[in-house]
């Protein structure tokens, strides 16, 4: 082995900062396994390997010897997030694995054993583990890996999730199903297999499994299973509603079924936020079912997550990062009340409700999971073929006054000649965006006093104290409501939030400050030719209140 070489004569020696001492301790013990390894091809001799314990383990025996053989035929990589991963062949195809993924840890097991070396000890095992992810890491190419959908070069893959660990490749031109995709995948414990597609089929057999209030609806459902298909963020929230026996979880899992399917079809309300990223991580496709309300934490993840914003995480030693930057999912809620009252969130959402089932129209659970079974491959098909119409008019199609979820927008006009009328989607969407911007109103009593409050004056400055008093007077006994903000910081937060609404509703809202010493000011009005104008009822008061001059006065 390499001795540490001496500091030359008349050399200065400084102190070492921690990070020169930690880097210099990585480079010694890359030489020390280095060493090690060279010794036992060369001599097949006991030798030393430094564990994560800091003991000292022995690598000669046959176990051992057979152990790193087998480490040796591993094709090594790493994501850009630091993730070591390992590409296997397996009679006949190849896997992926994270380095520190337990299906990792016993497939090399099973290779000693099958060998006939018998089994290796622990200790031997955590030390060539340690061996391959600093490989991985300090040498291995980098490598993006997808969980169930991903993109690259322009192209989107689709993990088949059979034991092929075949996918669907799907470009401009169309797609078909490839035996080792580009893109690397991982399979997540409770992932199960979508069936080949099939070519042929209409999306529109759809209709089939639910009971729509609208066909309309049938388009917003779409729309949501396009953009899941598409290779990045954002993604809408697709809300389902209706009463007790619409058939909300039977449909969304049917959903889930045609994109992602899993042994664990829906989820309840995650406990808090890590473990609402546990499951991001092992899914593409989110499903929270039966929710009777959102809490606040839950709206503002959902936000981030739809959105791509990024989540920090302890790491646990298995495949999880430090930190998921850029973490974008579909998700679907249902329940029977109204789940969205916050405008932040409503505005990232599709909004469909279902009728109730009745007597003489509902099937047997089996019934209705045959049915779907035997149509999923062309229900499939038919979505494939959208994407890739989407991926060939995406570079030409732009969408004019695009609203917030502009790139869902975009995606689903470039896609929608496959399946619909084009322009269909943008309509629609617009009216499902002003129904969210009513619903957020009627549920919540501070924005629809300030609705209210508006609408009388016409035009309004002031302070967020001088609001929350003037509203509250107007509102009177439902100002005792929890939902309505207790001080003015808060009123403030909630106006921001709630702004995009009633924007929509006809009355603009704006934040500055005024006068020398930089007083915050909330100015609202009613924008001429609006609804909130048409409105107004005819004893309200001019269109001229509070001045700028005395606002900054006050």
């Amino acid at each position: 082995m390499r001795e540490p070489s001496a500091v030359a004569d008349g050399e200065p020696v400084g102190e070492e900062t921690p990070g020169q001492k930690s880097s210099d301790r990585v480079d010694e013990l890359r030489e020390v396994i280095r060493d090690a390894l060279g010794c036992l091809r060369e001599l097949g001799v006991a030798t030393e390997g430094q564990g994560r314990s800091g003991a000292i383990a022995p690598l000669g025996s046959r176990q051992v010897s057979q152990l790193l053989a087998v480490a040796e035929t591993v094709q090594l990589f790493r994501t850009s997030d630091g993730i070591a991963y390992a590409d296997l062949e397996i009679d006949g195809h190849r896997e992926t694995w994270a380095v520190r993924d337990r299906g990792f840890r016993r497939w090399l097991t099973q290779r000693v054993l099958a060998s006939g070396a018998g089994m290796p000890p622990s200790k031997a095992l955590r030390d060539v583990l340690d061996l391959l992810e600093v490989r991985a890491l300090s040498a291995g190419p980098v490598r993006e890996v997808g969980v169930r959908l991903g993109g690259l070069g322009g192209r989107i893959y689709l993990d088949l999730g059979n034991a092929a660990w075949r996918a669907i490749e799907i470009d401009a031109n169309g797609w078909h199903i490839v035996d080792r995709p580009p893109l690397r995948f991982r399979r997540p414990a409770g992932a199960r297999p979508l069936p080949p597609p099939e070519r042929g089929g209409s999306i529109t057999t759809l209709r089939s499994f639910l009971n729509l209030s609208t066909e309309d609806d049938l388009a917003m459902i779409v729309a949501w299973l396009l953009a899941a298909l598409c290779d990045r963020g954002p993604y809408p929230v697709l809300v389902l509603g209706g009463e007790a026996g619409a058939g909300k979880s039977t449909f969304m899992a049917m959903m889930q079924a045609l994109i992602d399917p899993s042994s664990a079809r829906l989820r309840s309300l995650p406990a808090g936020e890590p473990a609402l990223i546990a499951a991001a991580h092992d899914s593409h496709v989110l499903a929270f079912d039966n929710l009777s309300s959102l809490p606040g934490w839950f709206s503002d993840a959902l936000c981030r997550m739809v959105s791509g914003g990024g989540f920090t995480v302890r790491r646990d030693g298995g495949t999880a990062a430090g930190v998921l930057a850029g973490v974008a999912r579909p998700v679907m809620l249902n329940g029977i009340a109204e789940l969205i009252t916050r405008p932040d969130l409503a505005d990232r959402a599709l909004f469909v409700t279902l009728n109730g089932i009745r007597a003489d129209k509902r099937r047997t659970e089996a019934e209705l999971w045959d049915d779907f079974e035997a149509k999923r491959p062309r229900l499939l098909g038919a979505l494939l073929d959208a994407v890739a119409t989407g991926l060939a008019r995406l570079p030409q199609t732009t969408v004019r006054e695009a609203p917030r979820m502009a790139d869902l927008a975009r995606w689903v006009e470039a896609c929608e000649p496959a399946l619909f009328v084009p322009g269909a989607f943008k309509a629609l969407y617009a009216i499902n965006r002003e129904g969210a911007a009513r619903d957020a109103i009627e549920s919540d009593p501070f924005v629809i006093g300030v609705h209210e409050f508006v609408c009388r004056q016409g035009r309004w400055a002031g302070s967020a104290t001088q609001l929350h008093d003037e509203v509250a007077e107007i509102m009177g006994a439902r100002v005792r409501d929890q939902a309505w903000p207790g001080n003015a910081r808060v009123l403030a937060s909630r106006l921001r939030q709630g702004a995009a609404f009633l924007r929509r509703c006809g009355i603009d809202v704006a934040f500055g400050r005024v006068g020398a010493h930089g007083k915050r000011v909330i100015w609202l009005f009613v924008m001429p030719g609006s609804e909130a104008d048409a409105r107004r009822p005819a004893d309200a008061t001019p269109r001229s209140t509070a001045s700028l001059a005395s606002v900054a006065s006050d």
